[in-house]
């Protein structure tokens, strides 16, 4: 498994851990994971933790943006593995130009295929497939 990859997971871990215990914070869980995670190299805590930081802090945006090309489901429906593997990507997708679209997408349906049921990556995919469309225009749009 690459270094991103790992780092990937253990970011889906740990927005996984916020998402189920709302009184516990950002700092607070990324202790715990260094305190569990004493393995993990520097660069795979550093790239996980970059994750983590970012999705929290453009949350409203990501989950407005999943919301949005997501029919008939609301966010508090989605399984949350799903929903956090969304999150990753699309935070990847929307604000890390340095990591290529393509990639974040089939690191996403990777994961999901891993920690998610069998339905898990076409509906991903599906949805950051809009993600990526919608980035593409505004993009387009901007350099006119």
């Amino acid at each position: 498994m690459g270094l991103r990859r790992e780092a990937r997971e253990l970011a889906l871990q740990m927005l996984y851990a916020l998402d189920s215990n709302s009184s516990v914070g950002l700092r607070e869980t990324l202790q715990t994971f260094r305190e569990e995670h004493v393995e993990v190299t520097g660069r795979v805590r550093e790239f996980a933790e970059g994750l983590v930081q970012g999705v929290q802090s453009q949350r409203e945006t990501i989950d407005e943006a999943i919301k949005a090309r997501s029919k008939n489901w609301s966010l508090s429906r989605m399984p949350r593995v799903d929903l956090n593997v969304m999150r990753l990507a699309a935070y990847e997708l929307m604000f890390r130009s340095d990591i290529p679209k393509k990639v974040s997408i089939n690191e996403a349906i990777e994961i999901v295929r891993r920690y998610g049921d069998k339905e898990s990556p076409a509906f991903v995919n599906g949805i950051l497939d809009e993600i990526e469309a919608c980035e593409k225009t505004e993009l387009s749009s901007e350099e006119q």
